[in-house]
């Protein structure tokens, strides 16, 4: 077994080889801009899982994932050449779902503010529904200054 920190060593070199090979090396037409977010290595080193973003909609992500699948031969090559470890780890290429939550999370976020904004307002004029002092006190008689006017000293 493999200590984890040689997996994430190894992952960060590989996002390094990867991120440089896509922009160097790599020349299909189809390949988008891409940004490879992370690199996810198996403890065992066998498997290199590439997470990465591209600017672009749904038609460019597609066209970028297919250039990345044709690419993904040069690019292990590449990644072997570079780190010299005994087996290089094949790659799986996965679209970062990072940029839609966060957006997603955003928009909750605004909805959030929306509806504090709206409470606030509807507070600011209000007023109480019954006393403002909804708590009951007993009255101090003010000539034996005692609670409930008892005056059986």
């Amino acid at each position: 077994m493999v200590s984890h920190a040689r997996a994430r060593r190894l992952a960060e070199r590989v996002k390094e080889i990867v991120a440089s090979s896509l922009e160097f090396d790599v020349l299909d037409p189809r390949l988008g801009f891409v940004t490879v977010t992370d690199v996810r290595v198996t403890p065992d080193l066998r498997e290199a899982t590439v997470f990465y973003t591209v600017l672009g909609d749904e038609s460019e992500q597609a066209a970028t994932a297919a250039a990345l699948e044709s690419a993904k031969g040069i690019l292990r090559t590449e990644v072997g050449r570079q780190t010299g470890i005994k087996h290089t780890p094949s790659l799986a290429f996965i679209i970062d779902a990072l940029p839609d939550t966060s957006r997603h999370i955003d928009d909750l976020l605004r909805q959030a503010a929306a509806a504090d904004a709206e409470v606030h307002a509807r507070a600011s004029g209000a007023t109480y529904a019954g006393d403002a002092d909804p708590y009951r006190h007993d009255e101090v008689d003010e000539e034996s200054e005692t609670v409930g006017g008892d005056d059986s000293r």
